[in-house]
């Protein structure tokens, strides 16, 4: 029988918007970068450099991000919310 998705689950998967406008959905990023003192911070860092590498090999310069939820957030208005803020940061 096929394991449930949670909290053993060895990513953690968050939804990027970049300033350009364009969301990439259910990015995966290491349970072990999150959760600690810094938050999600180090899972930040880690898409940037996920998308450095990206781009390197596509050729393309790596679009900047804007902002970083969790894809599990269940509440769409937290989410609606946190984008908006993101968007007043900028």
């Amino acid at each position: 029988m096929p394991r449930k998705p949670g909290l053993n689950s060895e990513f953690v998967m968050f939804d990027v918007v970049y300033e350009d406008g364009t969301q990439r959905s259910n990015r995966k990023v290491p349970r072990a970068l999150t959760g600690g003192i810094d938050g999600d911070k180090p899972a930040h860092e880690f898409l940037i450099e996920q998308d450095r590498e990206i781009a390197e090999k596509s050729g393309r310069p790596p679009a900047k991000i804007k902002s970083i939820v969790r894809s599990d957030a269940k509440d769409k208005k937290k989410k609606a919310a946190f984008y908006a803020h993101a968007e007043d940061k900028a």
